[in-house]
């Protein structure tokens, strides 16, 4: 395994200016995003945290999803009270999700090692499953391919009633099948039948979507320690009773602060992927049927969107204190919960976060608690070894790959394969002919305006069928080089899909059945990763 880094063409204007410390996006922010956790660690040693009861609740959660005492052993030492986390989160994605959830794992995971050995205290890495995001359409699906072309395998779900990840039951012969279909197209390696036995029997130990993720985390990284937390279960909820009071009572300042922040960060030509309105409150109540309900906060009254239900303050606070199962965050008041539950030493975070938290520097000083340092996450690629063999043969850059896809490569190759350049042919065809056409039109339009159209449509006909001509001869081309285009789409598929970063679109598992679940270990053992890096390549 080798590991390079790159820089990338980062369009987005908020993080690039955050990575680079600029002062006009990093005042957004608490913390410099690379180098401040001794100032962090010196803020937290002045708080107090639920330890213990938050240490019991860790235990029999991932002791039920499967955990080993690597795991344990990182939950008990959240009990000390200089010790502290590396957080970051994700939904619970079918086979866990685009690749970026494994990576932001192993963001977690290498930054807790390094700054443990820095700062000489207990750091424990911890991912926090979103258990309570509703959005199933974002996380039903994964993507394979089909001769060279990019294959969607949805898993169809009744999302009539918008229910938390964690409150969906899942089908098991429906999820089983789905995954069969999904296996179909795959190549058999001999790591094949492993993970997908593996895969079905921590589905059968499922109840919910949420079981499913993480217990296939701990099927790829069972001595890693890492600690997993699905921030929707009731246990969690019991132990946020008084952090859902503060919120409550603080929910029009929170809004307030928050909204005056995007507005200024837009105002300065920042894209904030934050939608907020007049009234709302950032929490959500679950219903009867356990669907999510986002409170809106009118004439003193906390309203379900489209009035489905009706509480007063106090009513909230009585919810707060007897039922807090029943009220959950949203991406404004998540980040708030996260802070006051645990003793965050750094938020590990993708671009999108980035973006958002940059709203959020007032809303936690409103509950007298400092935003910790964002650190964003490693970006990564994997590069296989056939794909290594055929960007060679067809002298293509990784790099360049993934930075740009290989379509102007692939033409010129083409190009080049002609007996004669034959764009060039055809625009001094094009040329001459409109050059000998012009005094048709000419003499055409001397003796009647009507001839002279017709002397236009006649031109315009004989351009359309040069341009057919062309267009044939190009197709014969391409199937007479179909093999070596088939390459340059197998390159672009595997590095640049849907002209973007291989880790927005492919499961871990592409690459898990091929090379077993090592690889993605192996790389919690390489040597410190450079979190300043936008970028990097490991060659498989």
């Amino acid at each position: 395994m080798q590991v390079t880094c790159m820089e990338l063409n980062n369009k987005n204007k908020l993080n690039h200016m955050y990575r680079a410390h600029e002062e006009a996006v990093v005042s957004y922010f608490e913390y410099y995003p690379f180098g401040d956790f001794k100032n962090r660690l010196a803020d937290l040693q002045n708080r107090s945290y639920q330890r213990d009861s938050l240490a019991d609740v860790l235990n029999k959660m991932n002791k039920h999803w499967g955990a080993t005492e690597a795991t344990l052993n990182q939950i008990e030492r959240l009990r000390e009270p200089e010790s502290v986390a590396v957080i970051g989160g994700q939904q619970a994605g079918l086979l866990t999700g685009p690749l970026y959830s494994i990576n932001k794992l192993i963001s977690v995971v290498h930054l807790a090692k390094q700054q443990e050995k820095e700062l000489n205290v207990p750091v424990i890495p911890v991912f926090w499953i979103a258990g309570e995001d509703h959005d199933f359409a974002e996380i039903n699906h994964v993507y394979s391919t089909k001769q060279n072309r990019l294959y969607k395998h949805k898993l169809a779900e009744d999302t009539s009633i918008k229910q938390s990840v964690s409150d969906m039951e899942l089908n098991y012969d429906h999820v089983k099948e789905w995954l069969t279909q999904f296996l179909q197209d795959l190549e058999e390696t001999s790591y094949t039948k492993e993970w997908f036995a593996d895969t079905l029997a921590a589905l059968e130990k499922s109840k919910t979507y949420t079981d499913f993720f993480a217990r296939l985390l701990f099927q790829i990284f069972p001595e890693q320690g890492i600690v997993l937390l699905d921030a929707h279960a009731e246990e969690i909820r019991e132990l946020e009773t008084d952090y859902f009071l503060e919120m409550i009572e603080n929910q029009e300042t929170i809004q307030q602060s928050t909204y005056e922040t995007l507005q200024k960060l837009q105002q300065e030509g920042f894209e904030i992927p934050l939608d907020l309105e007049e009234g709302e409150t950032n929490l959500f109540y679950r219903g009867s049927e356990n669907e999510r309900i986002l409170l809106k906060y009118l004439d003193g009254q906390w309203i379900g969107k489209n009035e489905e239900v009706r509480f007063s303050t106090e009513e909230m606070k009585q919810i707060a204190q007897e039922h807090p199962e029943k009220l959950s965050n949203n991406v404004v008041t998540r980040p708030l919960m996260q802070e006051l539950l645990l003793p965050t030493l750094a938020f590990v975070a993708g671009d999108g976060e980035i973006n958002y938290w940059a709203t959020l520097k007032a809303a936690f000083q409103v509950l007298n608690v400092n935003m910790p340092p964002v650190v964003p996450r490693l970006s990564l690629t994997y590069v296989t070894g056939r794909i290594q063999k055929v960007t060679k043969k067809r002298v293509l850059e990784v790099e360049d790959v993934i930075k740009h896809g290989v379509d102007s490569r692939k033409i010129q190759w083409l190009t080049n394969q002609s007996t004669a350049p034959l764009d060039t042919l055809f625009d001094e065809v094009k040329k001459s002919m409109s050059d000998i056409h012009a005094p048709l039109q000419t003499y055409a339009k001397s003796i009647s305006p009507d001839l002279a159209q017709l002397a236009k449509q006649n031109e315009q006909y004989i351009e359309q069928q040069i341009q057919f001509l062309q267009e044939k001869i190009n197709q014969h081309i391409e199937e007479k080089y179909q093999h070596q285009i088939s390459q340059f789409d197998e390159v672009e598929l595997a590095l640049h899909p849907r002209q973007t970063l291989q880790e927005r679109v492919w499961t871990p598992y592409m690459l898990i059945n091929k090379y077993g679940y090592q690889f993605l270990r192996d790389i919690l053992n390489q040597e410190p990763f450079d979190f300043t890096q936008e970028h990097f390549i490991v060659q498989l």
